[in-house]
This record gives structure tokens, sequence and C-alpha cells, in this order.
């Protein structure tokens, strides 16, 4: 077993819209043991706004997040990690990787895209920003987004919504308008030099393997895992089918 204090590499999780950083805790709790684990709240999202910047933020945007995630390694002395996004935290992670690629070890890219938002996906987060300035998370909270499968448990779908709750209004609706502004990464795609997988699962309805796929194909060397059943939320829904990819992953990039 790897000693976390002088491990060469960390792990760095960012995590999915609209939830906060405990949505890792599978995985912090199988790893945090055998390397440095890093999994941030972004930038008004999380207990206490979890870090240092200030909440209210009108826009939260990939930057923003990427300087977050950052923040969080060099708080643990971390040089490089083998970072791990699964939906907006996948659209963080390619920021990163373009804005810091001295700092990525390898990437996990589960359950998200490389392309930006077309129009009609830019009006959609922006009317789910205005709503919620105007009306609170309620409505997010009692119906929200496909992110779990039909087959999910209950108790597991009751979470999602308690952890949905947990989030300010306000700092939802800025990772809204900051999805909606990022930037378009499949040009970047080809350029990825470090391991790479790309998981996806056959339940996600919200961004269907297909996508997936072709961004693994994008690029070079990258594999290529579905999980069979899962929703969005993979990593919660089929915990130990993702932190078996995951070790797998890690040992490639030799950070295990």
């Amino acid at each position: 077993m790897t000693d976390p204090l002088t491990a060469r590499y960390g792990l760095l999780l960012i995590h999915a819209f609209p939830l906060d950083a405990r949505m890792w805790h599978p995985q912090v709790e199988a790893l945090r043991d055998r390397l440095p684990v890093a999994a941030p709240h972004m930038p008004g999202f999380g207990p206490g706004d979890g870090g240092s910047e200030p909440s209210g933020l009108r826009v939260m945007t990939m930057e923003h997040a990427v300087e977050r995630s950052i923040g969080e390694l060099n708080g643990l002395s971390v040089n490089q990690a083998v970072v791990v996004g699964l939906s907006m935290g996948g659209y963080v992670a390619l920021d990163l990787w373009r804005r810091h690629p001295d700092r990525v070890r390898g990437l996990v890219l589960a359950n998200t895209r490389a392309e930006a938002d077309d129009e009609a996906g830019r009006d959609r987060r922006a009317a789910l920003a205005e709503r919620l300035a105007s009306e609170g998370s309620g409505f997010l909270v009692e119906s929200p987004p496909p992110l779990l499968s039909d087959g999910a448990p209950d108790d597991l779908r009751a979470w999602v919504r308690s952890n949905i709750a947990d989030q300010p209004a306000s700092a939802i609706a800025a990772a809204s308008l900051g999805m909606a502004e990022r930037p378009d990464s499949t040009g970047d795609l080809g350029g990825i030099t470090v391991p790479t997988m790309v998981i996806s699962s056959g339940g996600d309805t919200l961004i269907p393997p297909a996508e997936s796929r072709r961004m693994a194909d994008a690029i070079a060397g990258a594999s290529y895992h579905e999980i069979e059943g899962a929703g969005h939320l993979s990593n919660l829904e089929a915990p130990e089918a993702f932190n078996e990819l995951l070790a797998l992953h890690l040992k490639r990039c030799d950070a295990l």
C-alpha cells in the first residue's frame, strides 16, 4: 500500500452539477489511504462554500472551477494529479488540462462531453438560472434532472435530492451560466498526451454513451468503458464498478 504522505502523485475528483463534492464519498473512502485525494467543492457549492473564494459569483466559469481545483492540489502539496471529472466536472477537467497541463498526470472523463452547448442548450441554462433566481431551488429538488437510472434505489434518489437542496440557488444558477459559456473542447482532444480513460453508463440519458465513445475515439490511446445499467451519476449508482475502473487507471498512470 502506498503511503499518501510520500506518494508522488495525487487524485483530484471534480463533481457534477448540481451537487457538491460529497458525491465522491465512495471514491474518497476507497482511495484516501492509498494516495492524496482532493475532492473540492466548486465555488459557491458545499457547506460554507467549501473554500476561500467568496460565494455569490454571478457566473461560475470553468476558469473559476479550475482555480479552486488547483488551489486544493496546492494545499495538499500535490504537484501532479490524475484528474477525474464527471459531467460538469469533465468540462472543468478539460479546461484544467488546457490551462495547466503540467499538473495533470492522467485524465478520467466520466459521463461528460467535449462539445460546447448549442444555442438551444445555452438558452435552457439561462432559463434555469432565471428561474432559480426568482423561485429558489425547490422546483429542482422536487424534480431534478435525470441523474439516475430508472432502476436506482429510493435511498439514493433521496440522497441526491437532499444534496441538491443543500446548494444555494445562486450557486446552481452561477454554475448553469458558467457551463453555458464554456469553450468547445473538441479541438483539444487530439492534443491530450496523458493516459486517459473515458467512462459512460448504459442508463445515462443526459449524455448517451455514443457521445462519450466519440470523445474517446478522438483521444490518442484513450480507453473506453461503459458501466451497464447505471445512470448519469455512475460513480454513485455503481460505485464498485467505478472504483475498479478508477484503480485500473491510477495504476496505468503509476499513481498507485
